[in-house]
C-alpha cells in the first residue's frame, strides 16, 4: 500500500472559520491524546471520509477519471452503483447485529468494476476519493504533533477511515503515523474492524489498551470535530474531550440529537496549536 503514488492534483485547502465559541479547560496532567483524522487533523472537502451522493453528482473530473481507467459507464452511473453497493453492504452488516457498519472501499469497487488487479482497484479508489473529496493538513498539524511527541505524551488515532487514510501523513508530513509518534496499538481505523464511529467498540478497544499501559481515563484526551461520533463515545469511556471547531465544513454539533445537546466537551479549540496550552 505504501507504494501508492500521491495524487497528482493536490489542491491547497484552507479551513473555513466556523465562528463557534472556543474555551473550556482540560484537567492536568494529560498523558495521552487521541485524534480523529478527517475534519480534525486534515481538512476534508466534505468534512469526512467519503461524501454524500448528491454532492458527488456533477463533480468535475469524474468523466476524465473514468476515461483514464477505461470505464464505459457515466460518472452518475458509477456513483449510483457505488452507493447501492455500500447500502447493500450496510444492510447485511446491520442484520448481523452491527449498529454502525463500515465497508472496505476497495472491496466495494472490486465488486462494481470486476477488476482482478488489486493495485489497479486501489489506485482507482484513491483517485475517485481524491476527485470528489480532496484533503489537506490543518494549519499547525506538523507543529502540534511534533510538540506532543517532544513532550513524551502517548498519541493515538480513532477515525473513520479507508486504506488510503494513513497515506495522508506520508504525503503531507513525510512520515507514517508510527514514524510521527502514534502508538501502533492505539491506531484504530474503522475499515479494519467493519464498524464506524460512533461505535463504542472502537473507543473501548483503545481504552483497554491505555488502561494496560497504566493510564487513567481522566489523563486521556480525545480530539474530534463531531459531537456524536467523537465527543460522546470518548466521554462514555471516561476520557476528557476536545471539540475541534476550526473548520465550518467539518464541525458537527448535531443539535438535533438530545445526547449532543446535553453533552459538553471539556475544551473547544479552533486551531490545533491551542491544544499545546493544555498539555
Amino acid at each position: 500500500m505504501d507504494d501508492l503514488r500521491a495524487p497528482a492534483n493536490i489542491h491547497y485547502l484552507e479551513p473555513i472559520p466556523s465562528l463557534h465559541p472556543i474555551g473550556g479547560r482540560l484537567v492536568k496532567p494529560v498523558r495521552a491524546i487521541l485524534f480523529d483524522i478527517y475534519g480534525t487533523l486534515f481538512i476534508s472537502d466534505s468534512g469526512d471520509v467519503g461524501t454524500a451522493q448528491e454532492k458527488i453528482r456533477g463533480t468535475s473530473g469524474l468523466g476524465e477519471l473514468g476515461r483514464h481507467y477505461g470505464i464505459d459507464a457515466s460518472p452518475d452511473q458509477i456513483t449510483e452503483r457505488l452507493f447501492q453497493s455500500i447500502r447493500a453492504a450496510h444492510e447485511r452488516q446491520k442484520k448481523a447485529g452491527i449498529a454502525y457498519p463500515e465497508v472496505k472501499i476497495d472491496t466495494v469497487w472490486q465488486s462494481i468494476l470486476g477488476w482482478q488487479d488489486q493495485n489497479r482497484i486501489r489506485e482507482f479508489a484513491l483517485d475517485y476519493e481524491w476527485t470528489v473529496n480532496p484533503s489537506y493538513p490543518m494549519p499547525g498539524l506538523d507543529e502540534t504533533l511534533r510538540n506532543i511527541r517532544q513532550r513524551g505524551l502517548v498519541m493515538g488515532i480513532i477515525s473513520n477511515a479507508q486504506f488510503f487514510t494513513p497515506l495522508l501523513f506520508k504525503w503531507f508530513l513525510g512520515a507514517s503515523p508510527t514514524e510521527l509518534g502514534f502508538t501502533p496499538d492505539l491506531i484504530v481505523y474503522s475499515y479494519q474492524f467493519g464498524e464506524a464511529k460512533p461505535s463504542g467498540m472502537l473507543f473501548k478497544r483503545c481504552a483497554k489498551r491505555l488502561n494496560a499501559m497504566g493510564l487513567s481515563p481522566e489523563s486521556i484526551v480525545y480530539v474530534g470535530n463531531d459531537m456524536l461520533n467523537d465527543i460522546i463515545p470518548a466521554a462514555n469511556v471516561g476520557w476528557q474531550t476536545t471539540l475541534f471547531a476550526g473548520d465550518q465544513r467539518s464541525l458537527r454539533l448535531r443539535r438535533d440529537r438530545e445526547e449532543c445537546r446535553m453533552t459538553r466537551p471539556n475544551l473547544v479549540i479552533a486551531d490545533l496549536r491551542q491544544l499545546l496550552d493544555w498539555i
